[in-house]
C-alpha cells in the first residue's frame, strides 16, 4: 500500500507541475511509465526548451539584422524617416512576445496533447480487441491512471478483461489517488467494520486469473455498496475540449472574415457613390449612377416629347431653340451665334418644369442627366463638390447631352458665412459652368420655385443667362391637359373637358392629373365601365374641399350652428358685388372643418381690385355675424376664428402692401415698421374690419328670411350645389318671395 501511495503521488506531481510545459514530451521507456523521465525532460534546461529559446533568439537576431540593414540603406534620409523607423521597431518589439507565445508556446502545448490522445486511442483499441491479453489491459490502465484515475476504477470493475499484477497495482493506485480506498476502511463512529481484507483477497484472486468468481460486484451487500461518482467531462476528456475550442476558433474566424468582407463591400460601394456619377463597370451601383435618358434604351419610361407637354405653349416655343441647337449646332455657329450656357425654369410646383426638360431631351434624342439638388450634399464635407465634378465629366463623355438639376435652390441659394459645405458645392458648380465651352453640346438646365433666393453669381449672364417662367395653365391650357389625361380612358357622354377646365381655376398640371386619377379610382370602386362627370366632380370636390367624414358624430345643436354659419357666408357671397361665385356649400365635415363654402372665380384672374378684396372681407365676416344674429352675442362660437384670421391678414395686405388706405396713403410698408407707423397701421386695419362687420350685419338683417331658408335646406340636404343655392336665394334677392307668399295665402282663403 505504501508503494501504491508513493506511485500515485509521483503521478500527481508529474501531471500538475512544470513551468508552463507539458509532461508528454517524455518518451516512456517501460510499461510502468516512470515519471522520472518526464521530470527530466521538463526541466528549464531541457532540449525542447533550449530549441525554443534558440528559435526565439534567431527570430530576434533576424529582426535586428533587417532593422540594421534598412537603417544603413536609408542613412541619407535618416532625419525624415527616423520617427517612422522608431515606430515600426516599437511595434515589432511589442508584438514579439505575443507572437512567440502564439507561435511556440500555444502550439507546443497543444502538440503533446494531440500525441497523447492518439496514443490513448491506440491503447484502447488494442485492449478492446484483446480482452484476454492482460499485458495490453495493464498498459491501458497505466496510461489512463496518468490522466483519469476514475476511468481506471470503472474499467477495472467491469470484470470483462484479463488482469495481472500490474493491472491490480494500477487499480490500487487509482483508489489511493481518488481517495476511494476510504470506503473500505473501518468507521469508528458508525461501527462499520473494515472491508479492506476482503478487497485484498478478491484482488489476489483476480490477479491469479480467476475470472469466474464474483469480483467487486457493487450493490450485492452492505460491504459492497454501489458508489456513484460524477465525472467532469472536461476534466476526463481533454480531446473533446480541444476539438470544441478548435471549432469555436474556426467559427469566430469565419464570422470575423464575413464581417470584414461585408464592411469592405459597403466601403467600396460608398466610395463609388462619391465619384461614381456616370461611371459603369464592376463595383458601380445603379442607385448612384446617373439617370440617363436615351430613346433607344428606355423609350417608354423616360423619354417625353413636346406632344406630352400641355398648357405652357410660350415656354415650349422658347425651348424649341435649344432643341434646334442640339440637333443642328452648325446652324448657329456659322453666324457666330452662341446658345445660352444655362436655362433656369421657374414657376410654382406642379407646372411641368421637369417635364419640359425631359421633353427637350426626347425631342433632341440626346442623353438626359437628372440630379436633384439635395442629392449632392451628404454628411461629409466635400462630397457635393466631387459629385458636381463627376456629373460634368460624365456629361462631357456623352455630349451632346442635357444636364438637369431639379430644385437647384438646395445648393444654389445665397451663400451664408456659416454654410461652408454648401458654398463649396456652389463654387464647384460655378467653376464647371464657366469651364466647358459653348460648342461642346452640353446644356445645363435647372428648375426652382424659389428664384428669389438663388445666388446672384449663379443667375448672372454667362451662367444661367436665360430664365423661363412656367406659369399655371389658363383655361385653354387646362382643357388641353385634361384631354391629354382623359384620352386613354373610356368616357361617358356627359364628360365635358371644357366645362371641367372652366370649373378648375388655379389648378396646375399636377392637380389635374391627380383629379383624373382620383376619378378613375372612384369609377373602379363603383364598378362602372366608363368615367362619368359625377366621378370627375367628386374628384374635384375632394381636392378643393377635402375628404368627407360622414361617420363623425355631430349633435343637432352643433349641426344647426354650422348650418347658419355657412349660410351667412353663402348669403353674403351671393349678394355682394365682386365676390366669387359659389361652387358648393356643405355642412358635412371635410378635413379639419365642420363645414365650408367653396367659391371659384368665373375666369382666370391676373389682378385683384379693391372691390374684390372688400368683398372677400365681407364673406369672411358672414359666419360670425350670422351666429350673432340668430343665437345672440353670448352664444357665438370659436368656429369663426379662422375667418377672422384670414380677414385680418387680408386687411393688413391691403394697407401695407397694396396701399389701399386713404389715411396712410400710397406707401409700401416693410414687415417691421416703426412703432408710430405700426400704430397707424393697426388703427387702419381695425377700421376696415369694423366697416366690413357693419356692412355684413346690415345685409344679413335685410335677408334674414333667406338665411333661415338656406340653413333649413342645409340641415335637410347637407350639401347644396350652385344651382340649388341660386334656386333658394334668387327669389329673396329679387323681392318675389313676399308676392308669391301672399298669393298662396289668398288662394288658401
Amino acid at each position: 500500500m505504501h508503494c501504491c501511495q508513493k506511485s500515485a503521488n509521483s503521478i500527481s506531481e508529474s501531471n500538475f507541475s512544470g513551468n508552463g510545459s507539458s509532461p508528454y514530451f517524455a518518451k516512456l521507456q517501460n510499461e510502468d511509465f516512470s515519471m522520472e523521465l518526464d521530470s527530466e525532460n521538463l526541466r528549464p534546461g531541457s532540449e525542447a526548451s533550449v530549441t525554443d529559446a534558440n528559435a526565439v533568439r534567431e527570430v530576434s537576431s533576424k529582426v535586428e539584422v533587417v532593422t540594421e540593414s534598412e537603417t544603413s540603406v536609408e542613412k541619407g534620409r535618416t532625419e525624415n524617416r527616423f520617427p517612422l523607423l522608431v515606430f515600426l521597431v516599437g511595434i515589432l518589439a511589442s508584438a514579439r512576445r505575443g507572437f512567440e507565445r502564439l507561435a511556440f508556446s500555444e502550439w507546443l502545448n497543444w502538440w503533446p496533447f494531440w500525441r497523447q490522445e492518439k496514443r490513448l486511442e491506440r491503447l484502447i483499441s488494442e485492449a478492446d480487441a484483446s480482452p484476454n491479453d492482460a499485458a495490453k489491459q495493464s498498459a491501458l490502465l497505466a496510461e489512463l491512471n496518468k490522466h483519469s484515475p476514475e476511468s481506471v476504477i470503472r474499467r477495472f470493475q467491469q470484470r470483462d478483461h484479463a488482469v495481472d499484477s500490474k493491472g491490480v497495482a494500477e487499480y490500487l493506485r487509482a483508489l489511493v489517488v481518488t481517495n476511494a480506498i476510504a470506503e473500505y476502511l473501518p468507521d469508528e463512529g458508525s461501527g462499520k467494520p473494515s472491508s479492506l481484507p476482503a478487497l485484498l483477497q478478491e484482488l489476489k484472486q483476480r490477479a491469479a486469473g480467476n475470472m469466474d468468481e464474483l469480483f467487486l460486484t457493487p450493490g450485492i451487500s452492505e460491504k459492497q455498496p454501489l458508489h456513484v461518482i460524477m465525472v467532469d467531462p472536461k476534466a476526463s476528456n481533454r480531446s473533446t475540449r480541444l476539438v470544441q475550442e478548435l471549432i469555436s476558433t474556426i467559427l469566430f474566424t469565419i464570422v470575423v472574415g464575413l464581417m470584414w468582407v461585408m464592411g469592405a463591400a459597403a466601403l467600396q460601394k460608398y466610395v463609388g457613390s462619391l465619384g461614381g456619377i456616370g461611371t459603369s463597370g464592376v463595383g458601380s451601383s445603379s442607385s448612384y449612377a446617373p439617370k440617363e435618358l436615351n430613346k433607344e434604351i428606355m423609350p417608354e419610361k423616360n423619354v417625353k416629347t413636346f406632344k406630352d407637354v400641355k398648357g405652357c405653349d410660350d415656354a415650349k416655343q422658347e425651348l424649341e431653340e435649344v432643341v434646334e441647337y442640339v440637333k443642328n449646332p452648325e446652324k448657329f455657329t456659322r453666324l457666330a451665334g452662341k446658345l445660352p450656357k444655362g436655362i433656369l425654369l421657374t414657376g410654382a410646383p406642379g407646372t411641368g418644369k421637369t417635364l419640359l426638360a425631359k421633353a427637350i431631351a426626347g425631342e433632341a434624342g440626346v442623353p438626359f442627366f437628372y440630379r436633384a439638388g439635395s442629392e449632392f450634399e451628404e454628411m461629409f464635407v466635400g462630397v457635393g463638390a466631387r459629385r458636381v465634378r463627376s456629373l460634368f465629366q460624365a456629361a462631357k463623355k456623352k455630349a451632346p447631352c442635357i444636364i438637369f438639376i431639379d430644385e437647384i435652390n438646395a445648393i444654389g441659394s445665397t451663400r451664408k458665412q456659416w454654410e461652408g459645405h454648401t458654398k463649396k458645392t456652389l463654387h464647384q458648380l460655378l467653376v464647371e459652368m464657366d469651364g466647358f465651352e459653348h460648342n461642346e453640346g452640353i446644356i445645363l438646365m435647372a428648375a426652382t420655385n424659389l428664384p428669389d433666393i438663388l445666388d446672384p453669381a449663379l443667375t448672372r449672364p454667362g451662367r444661367f443667362d436665360r430664365h423661363i417662367v412656367v406659369p399655371s395653365p389658363d383655361m385653354q391650357g387646362r382643357q388641353e391637359i385634361l384631354e391629354l389625361y382623359l384620352q386613354d380612358k373610356p368616357l361617358a357622354d356627359d364628360v365635358d373637358a371644357k366645362a371641367l377646365a372652366r370649373g378648375t381655376p388655379g389648378f396646375n398640371g399636377a392637380d389635374l392629373a391627380n383629379l383624373v386619377n382620383i376619378a378613375a379610382i372612384k369609377a373602379a370602386v363603383e364598378g362602372v365601365e366608363k368615367l362619368t362627370a359625377a366621378q370627375l366632380e367628386f374628384a374635384k370636390d375632394r381636392i378643393i374641399m377635402g375628404t368627407e367624414r360622414k361617420t363623425m358624430f355631430i349633435s343637432e345643436e352643433s349641426k344647426k350652428l354650422t348650418a347658419y354659419h355657412e349660410s351667412g357666408h353663402a348669403i353674403v357671397a351671393f349678394n355682394t358685388d365682386g365676390a366669387h361665385p359659389i361652387h358648393k356649400v356643405t355642412i358635412i365635415p371635410r378635413g379639419s372643418t365642420l363645414g365650408m363654402v367653396t367659391q371659384l372665380p368665373s375666369n382666370d384672374e391676373t389682378s385683384i381690385s379693391k372691390k374684390q378684396l372688400l368683398a372677400r372681407l365681407d364673406v369672411c365676416m358672414g359666419g360670425r355675424v350670422a351666429e350673432e344674429l340668430i343665437f345672440g352675442q353670448k352664444h357665438i362660437t370659436t368656429r369663426a376664428s379662422n375667418d377672422l384670421h384670414s380677414a385680418t391678414e387680408l386687411a393688413q395686405y391691403m394697407v401695407m402692401t397694396c396701399a389701399m388706405s386713404g389715411t396712410i396713403g400710397p406707401v409700401y410698408i416693410k414687415e417691421r415698421p416703426g412703432s408710430e407707423m405700426q400704430s397707424r397701421i393697426d388703427g387702419e386695419v381695425i377700421k376696415i374690419l369694423r366697416e366690413a362687420y357693419y356692412r355684413v350685419k346690415a345685409l344679413l338683417k335685410k335677408h334674414e328670411k333667406a338665411l333661415h331658408a338656406l340653413a333649413n335646406a342645409l340641415l335637410e340636404y347637407e350639401t347644396l350645389s350652385a344651382e340649388d343655392i341660386r334656386h333658394i336665394l334668387l327669389p329673396y334677392r329679387e323681392g318675389r318671395f313676399s308676392e308669391q307668399q301672399q298669393a298662396e295665402e289668398f288662394a288658401l282663403t
